[in-house]
């Protein structure tokens, strides 16, 4: 059952904000999150690029996030969650420590530095977004960390599609919500798991896509003149989830949660992706066993109509098309 936005903040107290540079095809986006957030991650790409993930895992001190932060910017983006900690901190939330406040805010970010201008999110374009977090309708497509994402690249920049930003929420019969905000700069092909038709994939001829089993059993070897595999990729996503779970549910939530990526990209979580999925429990609605199994299902459901949507609502920007511009015969 869809919930009133269809969004990551039809759970109450998240704010999503965006920071959009169209010019330079660069963005960053800020998930801010109420009192007592529970949160998890799972890293799967072989090339992320990352801040404040350790402490999340299970077994560490540190249970409550206060933000999330998604650049783009490739490592310079990190700054970004900088600028969001010291909105944080000028608000005194984050945890007490004698007279300190130290916000939590872990961060991820993906490779945007060959599209637009070489420029990239600085910790001012983290406070300004955070500065435009709302917990109403979030804009989707390229904005945001999603401004300069781009899919379908296994065959080369020349052929990719625009990425972007997405999000898709589920709301249980018990009123638990389960819902997801993923922003897609995937190497990978974009595909409905519903109709297994593409949505993405490299692009050839006239406004068709390539064969992409016949493109990678084709992949030819490499020599030793040839450029190594660049890290030019990532799947990012925060799956949040109204109901209150223990930092090891939480952290499990992200790992079951990947396997949306695994069902709408392909192929995915390779050596030059970053894909990371970040989990929140917001600590509303008391679950049992059977409960939690339906989170962990709706979860996979939230990422892949997020994933979709960040591809279905992506438009063109720095010469590279849109999914929907390139089948309707707009852009090269």
């Amino acid at each position: 059952m869809l919930t009133a936005r269809d969004a990551l903040t039809d759970i109450r107290g998240i704010r999503v904000g965006h920071w959009t540079d169209r010019r330079s095809a660069t963005g960053c986006t800020v998930v801010v999150c109420p009192s007592g957030t529970v949160g998890g991650v799972d890293v799967r790409g072989a090339a992320p690029g990352t801040r404040e993930t350790d402490l999340l895992r299970s077994g560490n001190l540190v249970e409550e996030v206060h933000a999330i932060v998604l650049s783009g910017g490739s490592a310079f983006g990190l700054d970004a969650a900088s600028g969001v900690v010291e909105a944080l901190a000028e608000r005194k939330v984050g945890l007490n420590f004698g007279d300190s406040v130290i916000p939590i805010v872990p961060s991820a970010i993906l490779f945007d530095l060959t599209i637009g201008r070489s420029t990239h999110p600085t910790a001012d374009s983290g406070a300004r977004a955070f500065k435009k977090a709302t917990s109403g309708r979030i804009e989707m497509g390229s904005v945001g960390a999603g401004t300069g994402a781009t899919v379908a690249k296994f065959a080369g920049r020349d052929k990719a599609l625009k990425g972007g930003v997405g999000t898709a929420s589920e709301l249980l019969d018990t009123g638990v919500i389960v819902a997801a905000l993923a922003v897609v700069n995937a190497v990978g092909a974009i595909r409905d798991p519903n109709t297994g038709g593409l949505v993405a994939a490299p692009r050839e001829g006239e406004r068709s896509f390539l064969d992409i089993d016949r493109e990678l059993r084709g992949a030819k070897l490499l020599d030793s003149n040839d450029d190594e595999e660049l890290p030019e990729n990532t799947t990012l996503a925060v799956v949040a989830t109204n109901a209150c779970l223990t930092k090891t549910e939480t952290n499990r939530i992200a790992t079951v949660a990947h396997d949306g990526f695994a069902s709408t990209i392909w192929p995915v979580h390779t050596k030059s992706d970053g894909d990371v999925i970040f989990s929140l429990s917001t600590g509303e609605y008391e679950v049992d066993w059977v409960g939690y199994r339906a989170i962990e299902a709706f979860a996979v459901r939230a990422v892949e109509r997020a994933v979709l949507k960040a591809v279905s609502e992506a438009t063109s920007v720095a010469d590279v098309p849109s999914a929907s511009d390139w089948r309707n015969g707009i852009g090269n």
